[in-house]
């Protein structure tokens, strides 16, 4: 495990409340989509990797596939095993886990490919489960960052508090988060006819449940806020009220643009 794996744990240890009430609504946009690239339907035996409280797991299960689940957080997969009754639900990070070669027709992370330390690694993970002529799907923020991801480090800046050094992937473990980068790295764990796609959309929420989430430890984000005073804090949370304001509808809520890159293949038959 790396440095960078090991701090991912932590953060994401206790963060399931927070997640579930901000987060998981911004990630749940691409799950269909990812279901389809993955070719899930009626009896398709597949892996969520990562799954959170389960949200594509859930949406896998109504199209009648074979669900199996996983997420390295404890809580995470509890919260799954709760929404999702149909799936079997256990623990496990990449890029190990305890299932056999082939085990699956599709195999789908989203994103979680941002969350791990090597990423060629855990792409060649979520291959070798997948049986010959099986799919691969994967989701991961793009860089540079759409505005809503954005917002934060804007604030943050407008308050002039300094960024702190978090943990980073080794220069020879990351890749470029645009859809070439992408691309190449499903090609070099073997996957053929792989594809990438930009998903545009409004992300709609408040400036409350955005904070919330930040607040409640979710984001690399939130390490920054955890070490400010609570002054530096309603500051910044002021800047970001300011900066949310051109996307606010009459109702009060935010519609603010962000994105994600899909990617498929296929393992070779």
């Amino acid at each position: 495990m790396t440095v960078f794996d090991s701090y991912e744990r932590e953060q994401w240890r206790g963060g399931t409340a927070a997640f579930a009430r901000t987060f998981a609504t911004l990630c749940a946009h691409p799950a269909d989509a990812l279901l389809a690239a993955a070719g899930v339907a009626g009896g398709t035996r597949t892996l969520d990797v990562g799954t959170g409280t389960g949200t594509v797991a859930a949406l896998a299960a109504a199209r009648g596939a074979a669900v199996t689940a996983v997420d390295a957080a404890p809580g995470m997969a509890a919260a799954a095993r709760r929404s999702v009754p149909a799936a079997a639900v256990g623990v496990g990070a990449l890029p190990a886990l305890p299932f056999r070669t082939g085990t699956f027709d599709a195999v789908l992370a989203n994103f979680v490919l941002n969350h791990v330390g090597v990423p060629a690694a855990a792409v060649t993970e979520l291959a070798r489960l997948t049986r010959p002529g099986g799919r691969v799907a994967v989701t991961i923020w793009p860089y540079p960052q759409p505005p809503l991801q954005a917002l934060l480090g804007k604030a943050v800046q407008a308050v002039g508090v300094q960024p702190v050094e978090l943990p980073r992937l080794a220069a020879e473990h990351d890749f470029p988060r645009t859809v070439a980068g992408l691309t190449g790295l499903l090609s070099v764990a073997g996957l053929t006819g792989v594809t990438v796609r930009r998903l545009d959309w409004r992300h709609r929420t408040t400036v409350a449940d955005w904070w919330a989430g930040l607040d409640g430890g979710i984001g690399a984000a939130s390490v920054l806020l955890a070490g400010q005073p609570a002054a530096t804090r309603d500051r910044i949370r002021a800047a970001l009220e300011r900066l949310a304001e051109p996307y606010r509808s009459p109702a009060g809520d935010c519609a603010i643009p962000t994105a994600a890159l899909l990617a498929a293949g296929t393992v070779p038959a």
